[in-house]
């Protein structure tokens, strides 16, 4: 399988653990809006075994737009990055 669908996670999830596809639905949604409310006043939500995310700040660059060559600023922002646990590295390997 190249790439699992949301779906697909559901599927698994409900088969695996005997919960209906939509508690496991509730679930998962839960779990990611409570990892964006974390990353967001805490800066980062922690998922133990898998990784982490967390937020970083971007500082301002200098660019380039590909359509014309020109050179452009681009802003400063706030994006979030996830980091790989070592046991997730570990067992994939």
């Amino acid at each position: 399988m190249a790439k699992m669908t949301k779906g697909q996670l559901l599927n698994a999830l409900a088969e695996a653990t005997g919960v209906s596809k939509k508690e496991v639905g509730t679930l998962l949604e839960t779990i990611t809006n409570l990892a964006y409310k974390e990353v967001k006043s805490a800066g980062e939500f922690t998922i133990p075994g898998i990784g982490k995310l967390v937020k970083m700040h971007r500082k301002e660059r200098m660019g380039r737009n590909p359509a014309t060559g020109e050179s452009i600023k681009i802003a400063a922002k706030t994006v979030v990055k996830f980091r790989v646990a070592k046991a997730a590295k570990e067992a994939v390997l």
